[in-house]
């Protein structure tokens, strides 16, 4: 197979391969959560579910006052979230992959804004892979597939920086290997942590509802 060929591939039956899973395997999660349910609340309700639920949602995506242990985990958490959801929508071949799939594009940031924030994410990732692995309770409470959560999410930024510098390979073969890289994380995604970016507000809208009914602050 040659490097065009490799490119072709990727971008058609492996992407489609990747998009099959990841939709079955989101749905899949969906369907266990919501078959799990819960027991009908005979007590009388002392709050609103709803408001709660919402509240909890916003409250829970705020900044909190952090311990001096988890001071570092929220602030370069926020970093390579943030790094995360910036140079996978608003870098402007990206942007123009959505259209192609979904129809709808979006206003781009400059390419060296792009270039820069995926230097700081990629940095701040091999932090949060270092104080994992410095601190004994988390190294401790760390599984295997939490390191596989960390390289497929890690793998798309290093084989993009490369790509867009031209570093090593050829262009087509780059182009190619940070596509597949993509394609990895779009496997792997419902069946690991990652899938936290799907349930976030479900989960903290849940918790919030059932504080909200007791009339707990959440």
């Amino acid at each position: 197979m040659t490097e065009v060929e490799f490119l072709i591939w990727v971008r058609g039956p492996g992407f489609q391969i990747a998009s099959v899973i990841l939709v079955a395997g989101l749905l899949l999660r969906l369907f266990e959560i919501l078959m799990m349910g819960r027991k009908r609340n005979l007590a009388e309700a002392k709050g609103s579910e709803m408001k709660s639920g919402l509240r909890t949602i916003l409250s829970r995506s705020l900044h909190t006052s952090p311990t001096r242990s988890s001071a570092f985990s929220q602030t370069a958490g926020y970093i390579f979230h943030i790094g995360l959801f910036v140079t996978i929508l608003l870098f402007a071949p990206h942007i123009l992959v959505f259209h192609d799939i979904f129809g709808v594009k979006w206003p781009s940031l400059p390419t060296t804004v792009i270039d820069a924030i995926t230097v700081v994410t990629i940095i701040t990732m091999f932090a949060v892979l270092a104080h994992r692995l410095h601190n004994p309770v988390i190294r401790f409470l760390s599984k295997p597939h939490d390191y596989v959560a960390w390289f497929v999410t890690i793998l798309p930024l290093i084989t993009g920086y490369l790509a867009f510098h031209r570093v090593g390979l050829s262009a087509t073969s780059l182009l190619a290997i940070h596509i597949l890289s993509v394609e990895l994380l779009m496997v792997v995604f419902p069946f690991t942590k990652l899938t936290h970016a799907f349930t976030l507000f479900l989960s903290r809208w849940y918790n919030g509802a059932i504080s909200g009914y007791r009339g707990v602050e959440s």
